[in-house]
């Protein structure tokens, strides 16, 4: 048998090479978990490679409003695909830190990419949604973001712009006394501000207090499922801490909230040459 495994933020598979022997799928999260499985599961004599294998950097087409490309080249007429680097973003609306990061990147780091050729024609950005549960305004103001990728893809990056200048209005105080639906109703308001109808946003977040004929309780609103799919990406990667930068699939740590625009250029030049 053959067992594939890494760390965050790779992923792990244990499959067996004949088909006489059973079927295993792990994921394992920590040393710990490997060590205890391969303890009590895998005969040393089983046991062949061990190797890593990345987390691919996929998206959604239905959330294609939070990659940006910039000149990209096309395939090549066998259809192998273009060699372009991604940098993923991890934020959550309401984290100071992300806010401070987001800032930089999206008024100072984008038009430097834009301004350099080789680098618009080598490099993506993706905005990935971190939400922060102990923030319970967290999942609102994610919500907005997914209904507006959904309804209008162009003003998803001017919409999360409005939203962490706007982020103080979010925080746990500002939230604590009004109601879910209240919620709701100021950031369709606020996607309105940057050009997306204010009635379709409130739509897709609305909570309504009766459970639909033939439906069920407690089964969140028109973005929720949307929303998982966020939240899944985060978890199979194993990203805790926001801002988060991801560069080809592997953690940038020496990546700060605090780089400034030159921090950000020489980076770029190292990596992107």
């Amino acid at each position: 048998m053959r067992l594939s495994r890494s760390f965050s933020p790779f992923v792990c598979s244990y499959k067996p090479t004949t088909t006489s022997q059973p079927l295993y799928f792990l994921r394992l999260r920590a040393s710990s978990s490997f060590y205890n499985y391969y303890k009590h599961n895998i005969s040393p004599k089983h046991f062949r490679r061990f190797t890593t294998t990345p987390q691919t950097m996929a998206l959604n087409p239905k959330f294609a409003g939070q990659r940006l490309l910039f000149n990209p080249p096309s395939a090549s007429s066998n259809g192998v695909a273009p060699a372009v680097h991604t940098l993923e973003l991890f934020l959550d609306y309401v984290c100071r830190f992300s806010a401070k990061q987001f800032a930089t990147v999206y008024n100072e780091v984008i038009p430097l990419i834009k301004s350099n050729p080789k680098w618009a024609s080598s490099v993506e950005i993706i905005f990935r949604q971190q939400i922060q549960p102990w923030h319970p305004s967290s999942t609102l103001v994610h919500e907005a973001g997914v209904a507006v990728a959904l309804l209008a893809p162009e003003k998803y990056w001017a919409f999360s712009d409005a939203l962490f200048k706007d982020q103080l209005a979010y925080f746990d105080e500002a939230v604590v006394n009004e109601s879910r639906n209240d919620t709701y109703r100021r950031l369709a308001k606020l996607a309105d501000s940057v050009g997306v109808d204010e009635n379709k946003v409130y739509e897709l977040l609305a909570i309504s207090d009766k459970v639909p004929e033939g439906g069920h309780e407690n089964n969140g609103n028109k973005v929720t499922a949307d929303l998982k799919l966020q939240i899944r990406y985060g978890r199979l990667i194993g990203v805790h801490v926001s801002p988060t930068v991801v560069f080809d699939g592997i953690v940038a740590n020496d990546i700060s909230s605090s780089w400034t625009k030159d921090q950000w250029q020489q980076w770029l030049t190292k990596n992107l040459g």
